[in-house]
Formats: structure tokens, sequence, C-alpha cells
């Protein structure tokens, strides 16, 4: 399938950033000069634009243009299942620093690790428009994965995505997930960085993606049960 130009000039303008050509704060190419450098309109950089500003890797600025994001944030994963989903959700922080752990047993289990066997966490906290938390999620990526893909122990967002990022580094993309989702107590850890009374009950969905080679990633969500819904359409009869 043909990229298409939009796409195009988000690509490369992430690569630009990514590379360092543009730091934090720094002013973008003005719409004119990306209309003219890629021989589109106007609205066709409207539109990449827009889609950065979404994945909160440019923020606008008054009089000026859009400037690269203080402190990047990014768009949290698409809804993967036809009907759960969580409210509101519209970017992300990462927290601490991804480090090599021993995983629990679920998650080992899930990337085909023995009981013992490390793998790389991530964690994120995905965040309402108001910036309130709204879900607590770890991302835990097997060696396989993790060896090739060093920019996963950044303790920042990956202004062109995790997934993308490992299909560019490894040449792998999801090609099956499975979701498991359940209901629980959230923990002391979770109350406090969810913001949330004790004890309040939590929604957990397990994802995790594989292709043909073998697991890519197991993600754990919490969300408090109250922000978490899930509608099912489907044929009777």
């Amino acid at each position: 399938m043909a990229v298409l130009k939009y796409e195009q000039i988000v690509d490369a303008l992430r690569a630009r950033i990514t590379g360092g050509e543009f730091g934090p704060g720094d002013l973008l190419p003005s719409g004119r000069d990306l209309a003219e450098e890629w021989d589109v309109s106007r609205a066709t950089v409207v539109k990449a634009m827009d889609v950065l500003r979404a994945d909160g890797v440019v923020v606008a600025r008054q009089g000026a243009g859009f400037v690269v994001a203080e402190q990047p944030l990014a768009r949290p994963a698409g809804r993967r299942g036809p009907g759960a989903r969580t409210t509101g959700a519209t970017a992300y922080r990462i927290l601490g620093t991804p480090a090599e752990e021993v995983p629990p047993a679920d998650v080992a289990a899930a990337l085909g690790l023995p009981d013992d066997g490390p793998a790389l966490r991530r964690t994120r906290l995905l965040l309402l428009e108001d910036g309130t938390p709204l879900s607590l999620v770890d991302a835990w990526f097997p060696p396989a994965v993790s060896a090739r893909c060093p920019r996963l122990t950044d303790p920042t967002p990956l202004a062109e995505g995790t997934t993308r990022y490992i299909a560019q580094r490894t040449g792998r993309t999801p090609a099956q997930g499975t979701d498991v989702t359940t209901a629980r107590l959230a923990t002391t850890a979770e109350t406090s960085t969810l913001g949330l009374p004790a004890p309040a009950t939590v929604v957990t969905t397990l994802h995790h993606a594989r292709d043909r080679e073998g697991p890519l990633v197991c993600e754990v969500g919490v969300t408090p049960a109250e922000l978490w819904e899930d509608t099912q359409t489907y044929p009777m009869g």
C-alpha cells in the first residue's frame, strides 16, 4: 500500500526530531516551507502537523508555528479488540527508567520465558485530557526484541511509536494478539499512582502480541473499573 504524502511528511519530521536535528522547544519549518519542500498543498501539511500534535510530538505556539514538545507525549496504542476501551485516553508519560527485570509468571508465560528469565520493562501512565491518570501500563519486551532495539531503554516516549520502531529495527510486526481481561482490587502502589481511594476495583488487561518468529511484547494495563467498559456488537440469527 502506498504511503500518503502527509504520512511521508510525518515520518520525515519524526526522523529529524529523533535524530536530533530539532530538539525540545525548537521551531519546526513553516507550513509554507514544508508545502514547497514536499510539493503539496498547505492542507496536506496541516494534516501532517495534526498527526504530530495528536501524538504529543509537537505543540502549536501562537504567532510562531509548531515547536517540538518540551516533554514529549505519545498516543497510547489504538483499541485492539472490537469493543473494549478506556474512556478519554489521549497521551501517556514514561514512568521511571526502563530496565531488565524478572516479570510476573503470567507475563513470562506469554513471552515464553523461563521462570527466572529477564525481560525489559517499560512503564507508562496513560492520561485523561485534563492530565489526570487513567491507566497504568507495564510493557515487557523479550530479550530477542530488546537486544535489537536499544532505544527501548530510553526513559522517554519514542516519537515514531514503539511498534514502528521495533519494525524498523527488526523487520517484525505483530501478526496476532491475545487479550485476557480480569477484575481485582488495586495494589497499594496502583492506588497511589492512579490517585484512587483504597480499596478500589481495577480492570487488568494482559495483552501479548507475536509474529511468526515468536512473542514481541506483553503489556499489562491497569484501569479503574469506572473508566473501563466493554461493548460488543455481533450478529444474531
